[in-house]
């Protein structure tokens, strides 16, 4: 019986030389027993198909042969670097690598090794945080029980007229543009923290804010939930603490675009894909 092995190692993950996530009947590689985080069962992945349950009640187990096919996550001590037909690939560029489906759950084993990490003693007792289920932990002390969290962000695209607004933020690693983000704050619904942020960063007024769609986005455990805006009032004055560059656009002279693994490509595209149906 075949077993998906996603074993990460700082920010990358290991794959085989063709592209593909390790699977067999044993792991690619030797796995010590502090190197497994978990495993997944087939209720938690119902659009990626079966996998098998972890054995025993608060320790990780590899899957029992014959019980379906698995999905093991692991944490390897050190990259490979001496195996011909294994690569170490960045999380990121796998999205452009690995089928769909394999590349957003390799980004939901990510999120679960981050869990890990951090996590392991109770914020509460300081009591050791054990595995209760394949995604939450329990502490063995006081029992408190502790799932992962995500850090949600919205993502905006402002329209007005026939251009849009793109920025440039200091934390960008690259030269391309993006649109007005940031994330939820305690206590705000989406749609006040899209109007915040706008005004924040770009001191501009929106309106007609509409829901365009959402995306797991696992560096490391975030959840993008896009936006589109018109535009209503203001002189753009941009936080400079925060963006570096940033302007109007039109549909002719875009700059540099985001990566098409991004909520932001998305976005931009629909609104181009909209543009060229009135040419």
């Amino acid at each position: 019986m075949n077993f998906k092995y996603f074993l990460f190692c700082q920010g990358d993950i290991l794959l085989t030389k063709e592209g593909t996530i390790p699977r067999g009947d044993e792991p690619p590689i030797e796995l010590k027993p502090w190197e497994v985080v978990t495993t997944l069962a087939p209720s938690l992945l119902p659009l990626w198909g079966s996998a098998s349950r972890r054995q025993g009640s608060g320790n990780v187990a590899l899957p029992q042969r014959g019980s379906g096919e698995g999905a093991v996550v692991g944490l390897l001590s050190s990259p490979v670097t001496d195996r011909p037909d294994l690569q170490m690939v960045p999380l990121r560029k796998t999205f452009h690598i690995l089928p769909p489906d394999d590349y957003q759950l390799a980004g939901k084993c990510a999120e679960l090794v981050y869990f890990h990490q951090n996590n392991k003693f109770c914020g509460v007792c300081g009591g050791q945080m054990k595995w209760q289920t394949e995604i939450s932990k329990q502490c063995c002390e006081c029992g408190k029980e502790l799932w992962p969290s995500l850090a949600t962000a919205i993502i905006v695209r402002i329209q007005r007229g026939d251009e849009i607004l793109m920025v440039h933020a200091h934390t960008f690693r690259d030269r391309h543009y993006g649109l007005v983000s940031g994330f939820v704050e305690t206590g705000e619904t989406l749609e006040e923290c899209v109007r915040r942020e706008v005004w924040e960063e770009t001191r501009l007024h929106i309106t007609n804010i509409r829901y365009f769609g959402s995306q797991p986005w696992p560096y490391p455990c975030g959840l993008m939930v896009g936006f589109t805006a018109d535009y209503l009032s203001g002189q753009l004055s941009l936080q400079r603490e925060e963006l570096s560059d940033g302007g109007w656009y039109s549909r002719d002279r875009l700059p540099y675009l985001p990566d098409p693994s991004s909520i932001a490509y998305r976005l931009i595209d629909d609104w181009v894909k909209q543009t060229d149906k009135h040419f």
